[in-house]
């Protein structure tokens, strides 16, 4: 079977998950909205009951109000008009690291038109910039926690190359887990009271996954203690679970090209146009000597290149 089908195939199965999620998480969100629905007309309906004195259209251009500034996380319930800043230095460094890694909550977002077009060219450098330094810090840990554990393991055992890729990435993505979802977890769970055990997990995976999607958000609790530091904390939490992240996507990466299974939708490498010299050397290679021996085939090989995971025999 071609390249070209199995990628035709992985389209239509992408876009029929696509289509599966949608149709479960409909079945699954709308009932829930509809009771919220019937609720919050309930309960306008009997404040509206208990006050005739005041008129309905006020009442809605009030709650219009209100809810235009919860979007920019300004709100007015529990003493919030005299709570903590939004926009305090450590509230901004998180919305920074948010920001520029791409996680973006949206719960806290610009005010004015300024700060607005700050963004776009803070984000404008800062994003390509956070992609260079995790991939960077990736690539170091990758060798120190895959290539040479495994380079180790092949020499010291018996073992098959696949056998110990598929052990090595087990045991990392349960290290990982541990370390970056389930204690974590337990310790959001019990800073944020109102937050259950599967609230903080939805909370790590949405955040680590880049998702983002701002419904719960740390620090926000009125009366937070240390919220400073915890904004802080959570902001050195969110750039060492991007690294363990992306280290297991680039260890499953290499695994499956190991086995084999890039090699059935990707291109070979030698039609990758981005993996061609931009300009080409001026310089003509030396002849050899009249009567010297040529240098060995492993002499010719380039100097720059350097091994990897997928150059492991297969």
């Amino acid at each position: 079977m071609s390249r070209c089908v199995l990628l035709a195939l992985c389209l239509l199965g992408y876009l029929g998950y696509l289509l599966l999620g949608a149709l479960l998480v409909s079945s699954i969100e709308r009932p829930y909205e509809s009771r919220l629905r019937a609720e919050l007309r309930g309960l306008k309906a009997a404040f509206l009951g208990a006050s005739p004195c005041l008129n309905e259209s006020a009442l809605e251009r009030f709650l219009e109000r209100v809810l235009s500034a919860n979007r920019y996380g300004v709100s007015v319930l529990r003493n919030g008009s005299a709570g903590a800043s939004n926009w305090d230095f450590a509230s901004a460094f998180f919305f920074s690291s948010t920001l520029i890694t791409t996680v973006g909550y949206g719960y806290t977002t610009p005010l004015s038109d300024s700060g607005k077009a700050f963004c776009i060219f803070y984000a404008l450098l800062g994003v390509p910039f956070t992609m260079l330094v995790l991939t960077a810090t990736v690539q170091r840990l990758a060798r120190l926690f895959t290539h040479r554990p495994l380079e180790y393991l092949q020499l010291r055992s018996g073992y098959s190359h696949q056998a110990l890729a598929r052990a090595h990435f087990l045991l990392l993505l349960l290290a990982v887990l541990v370390t970056f979802f389930l204690l974590p977890a337990a310790v959001f769970s019990t800073l944020e009271g109102t937050w259950s055990y599967l609230d903080a997990f939805y909370f790590c995976f949405i955040s680590l996954c880049t998702i983002g999607l701002g419904d719960y958000v740390p620090g926000e609790q009125p009366g937070q203690k240390l919220r400073a530091l915890y904004k802080v904390s959570v902001t050195v939490y969110l750039l060492l679970g991007l690294m363990a992240v992306l280290l297991v996507l680039q260890t499953f990466h290499k695994a499956a090209d190991l086995h084999g299974l890039t090699d059935l939708i990707l291109l070979p490498a030698d039609h990758h146009s981005d993996q061609e010299p931009i300009l080409e050397s001026e310089e003509t290679p030396e002849e050899p000597a009249p009567g010297a021996k040529p240098p060995p085939a492993s002499a010719q090989l380039n100097t720059g290149s350097r091994a990897n995971y997928a150059s492991i025999s297969r």
